[in-house]
């Protein structure tokens, strides 16, 4: 009886990674431990995008990776993959869920204006309602700060067909901004505007964590100033205006839809579009 001791045929296609262990892809997510195999580079995931991700060491070192093969999770070889981002609006509507309407030339600007507090409240209503208000022909005016309200209402002189829209930023009881929306609110001009807002600190928060893979947003101390600490919990850069300004580019580029904002906020939004609209009869 012959014995073969070669059974199978050792140089078949696919013999190089016979004995080699097969990498398992795993999706990117914020504090995500893991190695890079050639270097060695431990570190957990801090952010990524165009195809690199961000690792930080143990000291508070970041490197970046190109996002793929060659990693190590608890000792395995991985593959690396970006999230998958979410879908586009459906064709035929805008990011606000409006049905798109045919396009058509530009507008002209109507009498009535939709007023924000800065600028980061223009860029957010802008993302998602920008087509919107394009179609309509309606204005967003950042106003630098609720305490110029009382003035810009003033020199606008609000009426039936010009009607003023705010947003106004940490309207909840008792606080300063309250205070001055209830001035206007009861001012001789007070019945052409309407000044709706949101609970937070920041307009920052009125995206859902969920859009930037966190479950919540960080809790920040009372007395730290709310965006430097968010970034500073979050293990993004945060020591100047400069990383601040990247933060909030990143934020911004989680939004695609309203979906991907406070559902509160999304309403009042839509109420202040509707109350410009039927100023302009």
């Amino acid at each position: 009886m012959v014995i073969d001791r070669y059974p199978t045929d050792v140089l078949a296609p696919g013999w190089q990674k016979a004995a080699k262990p097969q990498a398992k892809t795993v999706t990117l997510a914020l504090d995500l431990v893991v190695e890079d195999a050639t270097s060695g580079w431990c570190g957990a995931v801090t952010t990524w995008e165009n195809g690199w991700v961000v690792l930080e060491d143990r000291h508070g070192n970041k490197k970046s990776f190109p996002i793929g093969p060659g990693f190590l999770l608890e000792g395995k070889p991985v593959t690396l993959v970006a999230p998958v981002r979410r879908a586009a609006p459906a064709p035929g509507h805008t990011a606000s869920g409006s049905l798109a309407g045919p396009t058509g030339p530009a507008q002209v600007a109507h009498a009535s204006r939709l007023v924000v507090e800065g600028l980061h409240d223009a860029e957010l209503i802008e993302r998602v309602w920008g087509d919107d208000l394009r179609h309509i022909g309606v204005v967003t005016e950042p106003l630098g700060g609720l305490d110029h309200l009382a003035d810009y209402v003033a020199n606008f002189q609000p009426g039936p067909s010009r009607r003023l829209g705010v947003l106004a930023d940490h309207l909840t009881p008792g606080t300063k901004e309250t205070k001055i929306a209830d001035a206007v609110r009861s001012g001789p001009y007070g019945a052409h505007v309407l000044i709706l807002g949101h609970r937070y600190v920041d307009i920052w928060q009125a995206v859902n964590p969920a859009a930037l893979g966190l479950a919540a947003w960080p809790d920040v101390p009372k007395g730290q100033d709310w965006k430097t600490g968010v970034c500073e919990r979050l293990g993004w850069a945060y020591r100047t205006q400069a990383d601040l300004a990247q933060a909030w580019r990143r934020i911004r580029s989680a939004v695609k839809t309203w979906e991907d904002l406070d559902r509160a906020f999304v309403t009042n939004v839509e109420r202040l579009i509707d109350f410009i609209q039927e100023g302009d009869g």
